[in-house]
């Protein structure tokens, strides 16, 4: 966390990497192969702006919180989790400011979870591993909140189109599976941290 003095709001951001070895052969750092990636970047500014959709900027005052999102194994779906997880650590460091005074109120809104649906030979299928991914006829992301509202819908068909029945399958689908989420996230916020200020699954 770092200070940002405009405005008198604060502020929310996101690096993401994947680790050297978090995929079946390992792979060099990106700050060796000479910079971030385009992918990195846009994974990077989804997280960064998910995670914004559920904080008051302003009862953040002028602190700036960086998360940080290494990917320790890949199987498909690394942005969704990448999200997923970044809120809790996002809800962690508010309340050390909090707990600090460095801010007065906290600043989070609502849980914010994520995660990946496709059509494969025509069946909806939830959380795609990376097998499932690559035979993906339809690859989708989804983001929300803990009420039920959209921040991101990603949607990309592969090879043919798919029909809005087949689209309301998955996103049913994804809905569903985030729900699940949300209820993972707040088991572990109520076990671990000492209040909960987030909206019901």
């Amino acid at each position: 966390m770092r200070n940002q003095r405009i405005k008198n709001k604060g502020w929310v951001t996101a690096e993401y990497s994947m680790l050297p070895r978090s995929t079946s052969e390992r792979m060099q750092r990106e700050i060796t192969r000479g910079g971030v990636s385009g992918r990195t970047q846009e994974i990077q500014r989804l997280i960064g702006r998910s995670l914004r959709a559920a904080v008051d900027l302003y009862a953040l005052e002028e602190q700036t919180v960086w998360v940080d999102c290494d990917v320790i194994q890949a199987d498909g779906g690394t942005r969704t989790a990448a999200i997923t997880g970044a809120f809790i650590a996002l809800w962690d460091a508010c309340q050390s400011l909090v707990k600090s005074n460095r801010i007065k109120n906290f600043p989070i809104t609502d849980n914010i979870a994520a995660t990946s649906v496709g059509l494969i030979e025509g069946q909806p299928m939830l959380d795609l591993c990376y097998t499932e991914d690559s035979s993906a006829d339809v690859d989708m992301n989804i983001v929300m909140t803990g009420n039920g509202e959209f921040i991101e819908i990603q949607g990309t068909a592969e090879e043919k189109p798919f029909s809005r029945a087949e689209y309301d399958q998955m996103l049913d689908l994804a809905v569903g599976g985030i729900q699940q989420l949300i209820r993972l996230q707040n088991r572990m916020m109520l076990e671990n941290l000492d209040e909960a200020h987030i909206g019901d699954a």
